[in-house]
């Protein structure tokens, strides 16, 4: 896929998971970082998130999975996955064990700190 695909695949699937995404990181970095947004969408949605072989699910479960174990300083970027997921079909128990499971790996503070995002954005959509 050239940069041009890779690009209008990001585009297309960021939009379909996280609607205004592109926006909200150009109005907060690109006057710093020309061109950030549309890397972010090139690279993390269209090269990797977009590919073939696992389905959109099971890739942002994953990304929950890592953002947990990493701790409590990904606490943004955990919610705009929690949310991603959502939109995608995923439940609000399978999000909340994926968290759990990484109790073993990221230990009990990053697991918590991960379940307080969950829950601030299970707050929200209940709230809208």
């Amino acid at each position: 896929m050239t940069q041009t695909d890779t690009y209008a695949a990001g585009k297309a699937l960021s939009e379909a998971v996280n609607p205004g995404m592109e926006d909200a990181l150009a109005a907060r970095y690109d006057a710093l970082v020309p061109g950030l947004s549309k890397m972010v969408v090139n690279v993390a949605y269209g090269t990797f998130y977009a590919r073939d072989g696992v389905d959109e699910k099971t890739r942002l479960l994953a990304t929950i999975a890592a953002l947990t174990a990493l701790g409590g300083q990904t606490k943004p970027q955990l919610q705009v996955n929690i949310r991603s997921a959502r939109a995608v079909g995923a439940t609000r128990e399978e999000v909340c064990e994926i968290i759990y499971q990484m109790t073993l790996y990221g230990g009990f503070p990053a697991m918590i700190n991960a379940m307080n995002a969950a829950i601030e954005v299970f707050e929200a959509e209940d709230a809208a």
